[in-house]
């Protein structure tokens, strides 16, 4: 078996309105068309991706995201363009999230240039550019694809 990527992301958050606000501005941005708006979850799929928000429990409303416990680090969005992570960063700018770093080429892969950020609840999201299908093309090479 060979998976066809990752089908869909929830994110649970401790504040559903500001993290809603956030996501219906940032997903429709990167090409998300929202599927699913309600009081407790919303929902966009685009790009062969699917990532939703849902609000938390009663018990953790309120709660932020802590990067160090057992669970999600970081969920990173691939863009087409290294042009289109400058964009986004410019519209996280206007929106007030808070940045990590700002773009900036790394060493994970060739050409590997990104913007790391915050969610209103502390999750911590990315937006990179690699040329070509980067790192892709190494795991395809070993497992004897082409």
């Amino acid at each position: 078996m060979e998976i066809n990527g990752v089908a869909h992301v929830f994110l649970t958050v401790g504040d559903f309105p500001r993290a809603k606000a956030f996501y219906a501005k940032l997903l429709p941005f990167l090409g998300l068309t929202p599927v699913m708006d309600t009081d407790d979850r919303y929902y966009c799929i685009g790009g062969r991706t699917g990532l939703g928000i849902q609000r938390a429990s009663a018990d953790h409303e309120g709660k932020r995201f802590d990067q160090g416990m057992v669970g999600l680090h970081h969920l990173c969005f691939r863009a087409r363009e290294r042009a289109d992570v400058d964009a986004a960063f410019a519209l996280l700018s206007d929106m007030g999230a808070q940045i990590v770093h700002g773009p900036r080429d790394d060493p994970w892969a060739p050409g590997y240039y990104s913007i790391l950020f915050e969610d209103p609840d502390g999750i911590r999201l990315e937006i990179n550019h690699i040329p070509g299908r980067g790192l892709f093309d190494v795991g395809a090479k070993l497992q004897g694809v082409s």
